[in-house]
This record gives C-alpha cells, sequence and structure tokens, in this order.
C-alpha cells in the first residue's frame, strides 16, 4: 500500500488537522511549505471567506505544493463551499461532521481527492460505496470535536473495514512513538493538530499557545456529550460551567449562553479562562514551541528510529 506522502505529492506523510479559525490560508501555506500537507479549515465561515483563504494559500505557496479544504458539513454553506472547492481546483478535501456522499461524484469527476474523516468504522464503511481515495480515524483524544473510541482501538477496525483503502491515523499523535504506532497498526500516515498549536506559524493568540504548553495528561476534558455534539476542551471555567449545566440537564438555549463565540474568545482574544480552548490529551508531551517544519522532521525522524529500534529488538 502507498503511504500517505505518495498519495499526495508531499514530502512527509502527515496531514495538518483542519481546525476551525486556526487552520487558515496562511497557516495552511506554512504547513504545506514545511512539507506537510496544509489544510484550510472552513468552519463556519461562508463561501467568500473560504474562496479568500484558499487563494491567500495559492499565492504563498507559488502553486508548486499541494493543499487542502477540510469541509464541516454541518455549516449552513456547505453547498456553496463545495462549489468553491471546483471552482478554486483544490488538490484535497477533508470531511468532518456528517456524511459527504452528495458531494464526493463531482469532487471526483474534477480530480479532487476525498478523504472524509471519521470516528467509527460503521460509516467509513458505509462511504467505501463513494469510492473515496482514503479514510482519516479520529480518535477520542484528539481536540475539538470527537467520538467515542480512541485511537488504538479505532483505527486499526477502520482499516479491516474498509479493504484496501489507505486509513491515515489521527488523535493523540504528537511524537516519533506515536507516529510509529500509527505506521504499525496499518496507518499510511497521520494527521495531526494538537502539537501545531505550540508552532511559531500558528495564528492561535500567544495566551492559547501558553495553555497548551502548561497543560498536563489530565488537563482535557469533553463537553457537549448529553447533546450530541462531543468537545474535547481545556479544563478551564467555561468548561467547568458547561459541565454543572449538563450535570442539570439544562436546555440547549442555556448551554449555548456559556458557549457561543467561545472558540473566537481563545483564539483570537487569547481569553483561556472562558474561551472554547480546544486541544487533544498530548498536549501534556508539549514543552516548546517550534516552527512546523521542525516538527514534521521529528515525527517522521523520531517514528523511523522507534520502528528501526523495535525491529531489531524482535529480530
Amino acid at each position: 500500500m502507498k503511504k500517505l506522502n505518495e498519495i499526495l505529492g508531499t514530502e512527509f506523510p502527515i496531514i495538518q488537522g483542519g481546525m476551525a479559525n486556526i487552520a487558515t490560508g496562511e497557516f495552511a501555506a506554512a504547513c504545506s511549505n514545511a512539507g506537510a500537507l496544509g489544510m484550510i479549515a472552513t468552519g463556519a465561515w461562508d463561501a467568500d471567506r473560504v474562496r479568500e483563504e484558499i487563494r491567500k494559500a495559492k499565492e504563498l505557496t507559488g502553486g508548486k505544493k499541494p493543499f487542502g479544504v477540510n469541509l464541516m458539513l454541518m455549516n449552513p454553506c456547505a453547498d456553496d463551499i463545495a462549489q468553491v472547492i471546483l471552482d478554486e481546483h483544490i488538490h484535497v478535501v477533508t470531511t468532518g461532521a456528517g456524511n459527504p456522499g452528495k458531494y464526493i461524484p463531482a469532487w471526483k469527476d474534477a480530480g479532487v481527492k476525498v478523504i472524509p474523516v471519521v470516528a467509527a468504522a460503521v460509516l467509513a464503511k458505509r462511504l467505501t460505496r463513494y469510492n473515496v481515495d482514503a479514510f482519516i480515524a479520529e480518535g477520542t483524544e484528539s481536540g475539538g470535536h470527537v467520538g467515542e473510541m480512541t485511537t488504538m482501538a479505532l483505527v486499526p477496525q477502520v482499516i479491516d473495514a474498509v479493504g484496501d483503502v489507505p486509513v491515515v491515523a489521527a488523535g493523540g499523535i504528537a511524537g516519533g512513538r506515536q507516529m510509529a504506532a500509527a505506521l504499525a497498526l496499518g496507518a499510511c500516515g497521520v494527521q495531526v493538530g494538537t502539537c501545531l498549536l505550540a508552532s511559531v506559524e500558528c495564528p492561535v493568540h500567544e495566551n492559547y499557545k501558553q495553555a497548551v504548553l502548561k497543560a498536563k495528561d489530565s488537563d482535557t476534558t469533553v463537553t457537549g456529550r448529553t447533546i450530541g455534539g462531543p468537545v474535547r476542551v481545556l479544563k478551564n471555567k467555561m468548561a467547568r460551567e458547561y459541565l454543572a449545566l449538563e450535570k442539570r440537564n439544562a436546555t440547549l438555549e442555556e448551554l449555548e449562553t456559556v458557549t457561543v463565540g467561545g472558540l473566537r474568545r481563545a483564539v483570537l482574544e487569547g481569553d483561556v479562562e472562558h474561551g472554547s480552548v480546544m486541544m487533544g490529551q498530548v498536549a501534556g508531551m508539549l514543552h516548546e514551541i517550534k516552527p512546523v517544519r521542525q516538527i514534521f522532521e521529528e515525527l517522521w525522524a523520531g517514528g523511523k528510529a522507534v520502528l528501526d529500534t523495535v525491529n531489531q529488538e524482535w529480530a
């Protein structure tokens, strides 16, 4: 089976995760220029904003490095954004929070590589009928919107369910040991997000970056389980208030008063107490700010070194 870098035409078998309000055209370009596949996260943007970010990424990559777009299917502008993806001749699309089936035929006809993000093997198997190019199996360790299964349990089950379709591992990957583990599970590459929050190029507020560096292994929690929209975030005042409301079976309107504008407060304003500070469980492994190129090099070289050591020990 081909490695992810061979499928995507990148130097490293690594995809930058689609992080809403963070994965701008500029950040995606920085990741692509550093050897991975940069991704623009559409989040709740409208089609015009997405087009603007795509053109910015094109300019900054000089048309020489591939990048992609992550379409959050719950976005009310999803239909229009799907058309922008065609109009702008995007190389790769990843999708989340829904079934991308109605868009896939047009994307495939245009030569777009389609890679849905899945949190369960049953969804992946259902989507094989659309002849997608790969899947991203994302475990609950990741930051932001999550499923229930861990990466270790999810990845091999998705691989078994989808036959010859390549699978990318995501969730809980921030170092060479985890990179090696993902490849050992049968993944063709990885998608990472939390470790990139601690990068020089990441556009989040400095307070957000410092919150990631200060986080320990158990400093994240999952909100929104009671409403079917689980999200992994830093345990801060906002998260604790939200969880207390969930425990009291608060209404959706009451819950939304806590979270509305939360991601913007965290990312742009640096409010790490009342904002939605999305990060994965691997935040506890991150202790310094590095250039994205160094992060990718360490992931790849570290993974290879671990695999070499394991091969020697088992031999």
